[in-house]
């Protein structure tokens, strides 16, 4: 038997009283306070939009303050007052509420509810994110683009009401899930930047140890030339019969369009913005507009290969310093790079592409293992947060 099943043997065996948020707080609406009032210093304060961004299911400190002229005239959080912003574009998100912990008083922005209850700070703020509560808030959810829920909305949803030392033992085990959560996604993160930066080390070392190459400008190995304008009007967002074809600009995909003007393996440069010289590659019949680079090998060249020397070269640093920045296809021409032979272009790509396969799987298996502790935490969560009504006396 757990501890929380002891206390609740001990307690409350016959089981948990339900209550409305009504009955046991109440919800005062935040005012006065825009992005334009928020400072570095001064005294503490919290729009709804960073509830959102910033802060999680407990917070002691803020990332911004107003002045305490304006404070005065604002409604405070008191320590233990949970933060609830009203509005999202993601009905999910809605009411996502904090535990205000700080020893100081705080300020909240209109579209925020500060609720003012008897309960423990942190069990409130993880029943919030609990699939009990989302599935009760959903009825009251209402808006068109931005969705919002009332304070009269939220004073009627149900919430299970056990001990304090119960709630604070359920919420004392969900920090432990939430920090070794945490602690578990730094430590993936950490993991697949490892592996990244372990593939360019080796894609740099192996690109660049060629003894018998001949140096060679890269307007002598390929063909670069920027592609064709086409309206924004002839692009759609989505591939159809009537606009099957990839449209590349100078950072990717751009949409589809009717028609196409290369057939062939080729890789392309960006060649306007911030991100000019980034590199992509595509094949089969596919349309370039005029912001991108097209290449396409002159010389006896892997196009994998190319694609490898191209994007490990950061072309970037070879833009035009202007509020413009753009890349001058003349100027890109006349870099000289070692070329090593067919087979040797051929032998470095067969070591990337296991390089770049492992990788890829990292970036694929570490989401999901995140995605599975997520699920199994939101399953204790939701576990802990259940209780069996008390049945009313007859």
């Amino acid at each position: 038997m757990s501890r929380i099943d002891e206390l609740i043997a001990e307690h409350c065996p016959a089981g948990v009283k339900h209550k409305t948020l009504g009955d046991v707080g109440q919800f005062i609406r935040g005012n006065g306070l825009q992005k334009k009032d928020l400072f570095h210093e001064g005294f503490p304060a919290i729009h709804y939009g960073q509830l959102h961004t910033l802060y999680g299911v407990s917070a002691s400190g803020t990332y911004s303050f107003t002045t305490p002229e304006l404070a005065s005239k604002l409604r405070h959080a008191r320590h233990g007052d949970l933060l609830i912003a009203t509005t999202s574009e993601d009905d999910e998100a809605v009411a996502k509420a904090t535990a205000w912990l700080g020893d100081t008083e705080v300020v909240l922005s209109g579209d925020a509810f500060i609720y003012r209850h008897e309960l423990e700070p942190r069990y409130v703020s993880y029943y919030f994110q609990s699939r009990q509560f989302q599935d009760q808030k959903q009825r009251h959810v209402s808006g068109t683009k931005v969705r919002r829920i009332s304070g009269s909305s939220l004073a009627k949803l149900i919430i299970p009401v056990p001990p304090l030392e119960i709630q604070r033992h359920i919420a004392d085990i969900l920090d432990t899930f939430s920090k070794m959560e945490a602690e578990l996604e730094a430590e993936l993160e950490a993991e697949l930047e490892a592996r990244k930066q372990q593939y360019e080390h080796y894609r740099a070392e192996l690109l660049s140890e060629n003894t018998d190459g001949v140096s060679t400008p890269l307007g002598e190995i390929f063909e670069m030339r920027a592609g064709t304008h086409v309206k924004a009007s002839e692009i759609s967002d989505d591939q159809s019969e009537t606009h099957p074809y990839r449209c590349f600009g100078g950072n990717g995909v751009r949409g589809y369009v009717s028609g196409y003007n290369y057939d062939e393996d080729v890789a392309f440069i960006g060649r306007q913005g911030a991100l000019c010289g980034n590199v992509h590659r595509a094949q089969g019949k596919i349309y370039a507009t005029e912001h991108a680079v097209v290449v396409t090998p002159k010389a006896e060249v892997d196009m994998s290969w190319a694609f490898h020397k191209l994007t490990e070269m950061d072309l970037n640093q070879y833009k035009t310093k202007s509020a413009q920045p753009g890349l001058a296809v003349g100027r890109i021409k006349k870099i000289v790079i070692s070329l090593p032979k067919i087979k040797e272009q051929r032998r470095i790509v067969e070591i990337l592409d296991k390089f770049d396969a492992l990788v890829n799987d990292l970036s694929v298996g570490l989401p999901a293992e995140l995605a599975a502790r997520r699920q199994q935490y939101e399953y204790y969560r939701d576990r802990l947060l259940t209780f069996k009504e008390l049945e009313p006396a007859s």
